[in-house]
């Protein structure tokens, strides 16, 4: 039987941002359930132990495939309104 290792890319999305801190799973999960109804918007749990501080982080951030059409937008808009300027720098000569 021969199989093929098949490399996958990882591709870098959004940051993710901490918008709770609960001591127990349970507290943390209900917070979870509760952000996961939003729409493109991905939520994880993850465990945060350091040495005196430990506690469960709920994290959240936008979906990397609406984060990264609306980066394309914003370049967009950036590059109508830089040429804009420089019709506009043009026509005053």
């Amino acid at each position: 039987m021969t199989t093929e290792n098949i490399e996958t890319v990882h591709v870098e999305g959004p940051s993710w941002k901490i918008v709770g801190r609960f001591a127990t799973f349970t507290e943390a999960d209900q917070q979870r359930l509760e952000l996961a109804m939003e729409e493109n918007l991905q939520v994880k749990v993850h465990w945060q132990g350091k040495v005196n501080n430990r506690y469960f982080a709920v994290k959240t951030r936008t979906d990397p495939a609406v984060a990264l059409e609306e980066e394309r937008r914003l370049q967009r808009e950036q590059k109508k309104r830089r040429k804009a300027k420089l019709s506009k720098k043009r026509r005053k000569k």
